[in-house]
């Protein structure tokens, strides 16, 4: 395999004049990429002596020039390490000097965090200007070894420090593929990437799929919805991707209704199970909406559900993908019946490659190819496969299994509930409780009392919350899901005061 580079020089062959990037300022072919990839990497190689192995870091928004580097580097078999713009100086510092960082390429906006984190530990630091305006020598090709590190991700580090996912161009390469197949991914696609490049489901879902495919990428700086709307209608866009928040907050602007979606193919959800009333939503406008799932560490997706189930299995994460193998097994890591609950366990060639120096926890991650993804699920007869939750967030109340994703399906089916999330706190005579954090429409009237007489309709009484406390938001953490380690933090602070 030549790398993923080699899918860009291929396509300015075959497809020269197709259109491959646009942002709010460039429309960039596929032979202007090509020859912008081999030009970025040829500065990097022979102005800052970037070489196989080195560890860049990007901290920037979203941009033409990010998706350059990601294919430069790969042409340098250098290793990425994409930044969360939204951390703090001290959890930016912990990733760069975990990862060994050497380099740092910043965007305009992130110039001045940059500086501050040059004050604390060491690496060179560059701007995508500077590249821009440099002079390079010729680049001197390399031979590229596919199973290298590629990537080092860092999860969200919700149970304590940041992990990072090491990926390869070869998990890469299958993830495409995957995601490819699986949704019918063409050269006549034009995903609008809204998802953080940061994150691996801004890279991989689906800026490198379309890519491979020989579509368009559409890369606005940041979300903005009216913004997104306005994308979608002038260039016709045929997949967005996005998680809940995203979905949500598109439906809710105000030029929603006055948009042209007749190009779209397809709404998806990934990063966070969805809402099965905004599922329903969309589709009873008549807007197919279809559901995935997938981690970091593999790369990232599973799970993706098919154009034809999008409607009859609302709610699912659909069938394994193609080129990957799945397990649901119990604690004694026996194979589970259809319907019963068990833990998710991956194994294919989008697995990453290891957590970056952390041996253990790689042993513990993985073992005999398959990987463990802490999430059960349950399976039905026909072998589509849902999310029931977190097994580190199951909530264990008097000797019984309390699964938070299972009380908020039941909320979130309350029509005044906008967003909704449980936790499990401590609980004298029960060992823990669950506990839910509601965020309601602005005119309503329901009170926790009611809350409570709905949610105990449809749940049994010890999965019932013991307390419903309404907020005016909830914390979301870069990707735009719902921090629930800060809702705990905040839970416990506010009981001590």
């Amino acid at each position: 395999m030549k790398g993923i580079s080699n899918w860009i020089d291929q396509r300015s062959i075959i497809t020269p004049s197709r259109l491959a990037l646009i942002d709010v300022q460039r429309k960039i072919t596929y032979l202007e990429m090509s020859s912008m990839v081999n030009r970025y990497a040829g500065v990097l190689q022979s102005t800052y002596s970037i070489k196989k192995g080195d560890r860049v870091g990007i901290l920037s928004m979203n941009s033409i020039d990010f998706i350059i580097l990601l294919f430069s580097l790969a042409k340098l078999n250098a290793v990425v390490v994409p930044l969360n713009i939204r951390l703090t100086e001290d959890e930016l510092e912990y990733q760069l000097k975990d990862s060994g960082l050497q380099t740092l390429i910043v965007d305009h906006d992130n110039y001045e965090k940059g500086k501050e984190l040059l004050t604390r530990t060491n690496f060179l630091l560059l701007t995508f200007k500077t590249i821009n305006i440099a002079h390079p020598e010729p680049l001197t090709p390399i031979e590229i070894d596919s199973s290298a590190p590629y990537i080092i991700c860092y999860t969200s580090g919700t149970t304590g420090r940041p992990k990072g996912a090491v990926l390869t161009q070869e998990n890469m390469f299958w993830n495409a593929i995957n995601n490819t197949l699986s949704l019918d991914i063409t050269s006549k696609d034009k995903v609008i990437t809204l998802l953080p490049l940061f994150h691996i489901g801004g890279i991989g879902l689906f800026t490198l799929p379309v890519l491979l495919a020989g579509g368009t990428v559409i890369v606005p700086e940041r979300f903005n919805p009216e913004q997104a709307l306005e994308y979608i209608e002038k260039y016709k866009i045929t997949i967005i991707m996005g998680v809940p928040t995203i979905h949500d907050t598109l439906r809710k602007s105000p030029t929603f209704e006055k948009t042209n979606l007749t190009s779209v193919r397809f709404f998806y959800n990934g990063g966070a199970p969805c809402p099965e009333e905004l599922i329903h939503w969309y589709i009873q406008k008549g807007i197919s909406f279809g559901q995935g799932y997938g981690l970091t560490e593999t790369s990232p997706t599973v799970f993706l559900l098919s154009e034809e189930d999008f409607h009859h299995k609302a709610g699912s994460i659909g069938k394994p993908v193609m080129f990957t193998e799945i397990r649901i097994v119990d604690e004694d890591a026996k194979d589970v019946s259809p319907g019963q609950y068990g833990e998710l366990l991956v194994k294919g060639p989008n697995v990453m490659k290891e957590y970056y120096k952390l041996p253990d926890e790689t042993a513990k991650a993985i073992q005999n190819g398959w990987f463990a993804t802490g999430d059960i699920v349950r399976q039905d007869k026909e072998g589509f496969v849902y999310i029931v939750g977190r097994k580190k967030e199951m909530i264990i109340s008097g000797g019984e299994n309390i699964y938070p994703l299972e009380i908020e399906k039941v909320i979130y089916e309350i029509s005044d509930v906008v967003e909704a999330a449980v936790i499990g706190v401590p609980h004298n005579k029960w060992g823990e409780t669950p506990i839910a954090f509601i965020v309601l429409k602005e005119e309503t009237t329901l009170t926790d009392e009611k809350l409570k007489e709905l949610c105990t309709k449809k749940l049994a009484s010890y999965k019932v919350p013991s307390l419903f406390k309404i907020v005016s938001a909830l914390p979301k953490n870069a990707t735009g899901k719902i921090d629930k380690p800060t809702l705990k933090k905040y839970y416990v602070e506010e009981a001590v005061n």
